[in-house]
């Protein structure tokens, strides 16, 4: 397998990804940790399990936007574990890459029969397999990989980090940016505040759920001049979204 380069790509040059979780099921720790250094230096959010079982478990509780699932893992295999989450309903269409040794055309053919949308046999390139993921993702997820977000008269740009309202700049600080920008990805979705606190502060983030009302506040506040309306809404007892219907009426 290559080395990465020790260099972290400067990441002002493409989209901020940091809010796409992917999953690395590898038992061999090198590995694992390889995948892991070179993803979150793309930008993504990354966990890693060791086993088949521990692997189910953690996609059965969501929020996942990708899995790297090694063919050959203790407890349960990569390939049962695709054939399950492709059973239910809820991980039916998570992107799963699968690693695997086994190269001849037959072993592929069954892995991507069973479920995997891609397969890269070992020993792999690491821009090989990165490329593989932001393809993947683009095609998945292309809401969240693209370099700009824009509904009504709000846009919002992941390079420059910069948000517009019609012709005026909107100032935001880094957590108000990160919030506009989850919120946007999915008009109408109302978000909970602790799927909020784990989505833009992080899961372990030791910050109480208020925390979030305030930052809304403050979104709004640089939102909102004079008589433009709010296109964030207020769902009592629920959370936030960004209004679907804002910028049609």
């Amino acid at each position: 397998m290559a080395h990465p380069s020790t260099q972290v790509p400067d990441r002002r040059s493409r989209p901020d990804l940091t809010a796409l979780r992917i999953l690395v099921v590898e038992d061999e720790d090198a590995l694992a940790l390889l995948i892991k250094y070179n993803l979150e230096a793309e930008g993504y959010r990354v966990e890693c399990v060791t086993r088949g079982d521990e692997a189910e478990i953690r996609i059965a509780e969501g929020g996942l936007d990708l899995v790297v699932l090694d063919w050959m893992l203790p407890g349960v295999s990569g390939l049962e574990v695709c054939r399950r989450l492709r059973a239910r309903e809820a991980s039916r269409t998570l992107p799963v890459i699968m690693l695997t040794a086994r190269g001849d055309e037959q072993e592929r053919l069954r892995g991507l029969a069973i479920g995997a949308d891609d397969y890269v046999v070992k020993p792999f390139s690491t821009p090989e397999l990165m490329a593989r993921v932001k393809a993947l993702l683009r095609r998945a997820k292309p809401e969240r990989i693209s370099s700009r977000l824009s509904f009504g008269d709000v846009e919002l740009d992941r390079e420059t980090h910069r948000v517009m309202r019609s012709a005026r700049e909107v100032h935001l600080g880094p957590t108000e940016f990160r919030l506009l920008e989850h919120l946007m990805e999915k008009p109408g979705r109302v978000h909970s505040r602790a799927q909020l606190l784990d989505a833009v502060w992080g899961s372990t983030a030791e910050i109480d759920e208020r925390t979030v009302d305030v930052h809304v506040g403050r979104l709004r506040k640089a939102l909102v001049q004079g008589d433009e309306p709010d296109p964030l809404r207020t769902v009592r007892g629920a959370g936030y979204s960004f209004d679907e219907t804002f910028g049609k009426r």
